[in-house]
């Protein structure tokens, strides 16, 4: 799988109990770590009420934006 140019890394850490039972998990589900890690941030923005993709950032600042009203948008004068 090709990383799109955008990708950023960071590292983490995990005991070796949580490791084990993430490895376990992968091989179990058939994916590989980066697939559970995706997985797993996109539940945790979700649970946030975050956005996981541009498409829904902008459905969400979208619902957010102030609406003119109907008389600004008709070019009245207030």
């Amino acid at each position: 799988m090709k990383k799109p140019a955008d990708a950023r890394r960071k590292l983490v850490e995990f005991d070796a109990e949580t490791w084990q039972a993430l490895d376990l998990l992968g091989h179990e589900s058939m994916k590989t770590f980066q697939e559970l890690a995706d997985e797993a941030f996109r539940d945790l923005l979700h649970k946030h009420g975050r956005p996981t993709d541009l498409k829904a950032a902008l459905r969400q600042s979208a619902r957010s934006a102030p609406r003119a009203s109907a008389h600004a948008r008709r070019g009245g004068r207030g």
